[in-house]
């Protein structure tokens, strides 16, 4: 399976963009898909998760209220809505697909547990 990501780009703050992780195939063994993010001169972070079991949903306490996650199961799709964006929010972002290890919604949140990754996609928040 491979995952692509789209929908980055410049961005004023305040403003919005829609992050697209696309997957080439999917399985009854896809646990989970996560976003993570990495900005220059720190590692790569958790910022949102969804089961793709049940649809729980994992958000880093930065992004909450801000970020939303969802997924059109028949695209092979799943989007990070942003929104009221920040300069510190600049990083590139990555989807990553969790294949069969059950994990709590807290731990959506860790790169750990994820087995494919994009190649990621450049947010850049600023004025």
């Amino acid at each position: 399976v491979q995952l692509v990501e789209s929908g980055g780009g410049l961005v004023q703050p305040g403003g919005s963009l829609r992050l697209s992780c696309a997957a080439s195939e999917s399985s009854d063994k896809d646990y989970s898909i996560g976003w993570f993010r990495r900005a220059p001169s720190s590692g790569r972070e958790g910022v949102s998760a969804i089961n793709l079991k049940d649809g729980s949903t994992f958000y880093a306490d930065s992004v909450k209220g801000r970020f939303t996650i969802s997924r059109d199961a028949a695209k092979n799709t799943v989007y990070l809505q942003m929104t009221n964006l920040k300069p510190e929010d600049t990083a590139v972002y990555y989807c990553a697909l969790n294949i069969g290890t059950p994990i709590s919604v807290k731990a959506m949140g860790v790169q750990l547990w994820y087995d494919v990754w994009g190649q990621g996609t450049q947010v850049t928040v600023s004025s």
